[in-house]
């Protein structure tokens, strides 16, 4: 799916992608504040850990790194591959879109993949992809819908327009999104308290199958835009007013 295995901001033609598949995401549970804001910050505080360490430490070269950063947060790759068992399970800490007023960029990936998010007090994720998002009917003690709307897609070159379709995750919850291989997706949190624990059942065949120089999940990663965008292109939790509602 790759030009070039190893290259970590390969682009891929946003107008001529088409997704191979539709993105189905889980309404799992709402917590009180207090509970929500103890599991976030608990997991949270593993991949800071880790940084740090890897600060004071760095990895010798040869040796697998399990601190490394995506676009949308740092990662502590909690559950490393091995020889017949090529899987692996990262914790993302999330960047503060608002903070950082930079939004990640659209992209996809070389095998799917299972993510649980989960938001803390005051803060919401907005997840999008080019293809409607499928969301599953909610489990018990979910309070309501989930928000969903489109717009367009920021950054896009000259005269190419593609619909941008949208999910909110309120505060203080838990979703989970199966990823099929090769479909859009986009993660942005708005808010301090966001974390993702996410399983990877494939990536790591294309590792050790073309012998890539050290394990780099950005190396798994194609992305369609060439620049991130400013964080009110991500921000909003609603459709913009002149932008009607799936």
């Amino acid at each position: 799916m790759k030009e070039s295995p190893d290259h970590e901001d390969e682009i891929l033609d946003v107008e001529r992608h088409q997704d191979p598949s539709r993105n189905r995401l889980t309404p799992v549970v709402q917590l009180p504040p207090d509970v929500a804001l103890s599991v976030v910050e608990a997991l949270a505080r593993l991949v800071r850990a880790a940084h740090r360490t890897e600060r004071e430490r760095p990895t010798p070269d040869g040796v697998l790194r399990q601190a490394q950063e995506f676009e949308e947060g740092d990662v502590f790759m909690l559950e490393p591959p091995f020889e017949g068992y090529f899987a692996d399970r990262y914790l993302m800490d999330f960047y503060d879109t608002a903070e950082r007023d930079i939004c990640s960029r659209m992209h996809l990936h070389t095998g799917l993949r299972f993510v649980r998010m989960m938001t803390g007090p005051e803060t919401t994720i907005r997840v999008s992809s080019l293809s409607p998002i499928s969301v599953r009917p909610a489990t018990g003690g979910w309070a309501g819908p989930m928000n969903t709307f489109t717009d367009a897609l920021p950054g896009t070159p000259a005269g190419v327009h593609r619909e941008r379709h949208n999910v909110i995750v309120p505060p203080n919850s838990w979703v989970d999104m199966q990823i099929p291989r090769g479909v859009s997706h986009q993660f942005n949190a708005v808010g301090p308290n966001a974390v993702i624990d996410s399983v990877h059942p494939e990536e790591s065949i294309e590792t050790l199958r073309e012998g890539m120089s050290g394990y780099r999940m950005m190396a798994q990663t194609i992305f369609l835009a060439k620049d991130k965008s400013p964080a009110s292109t991500c921000a909003d939790t609603t459709a913009p007013a002149d932008t009607p509602h799936p």
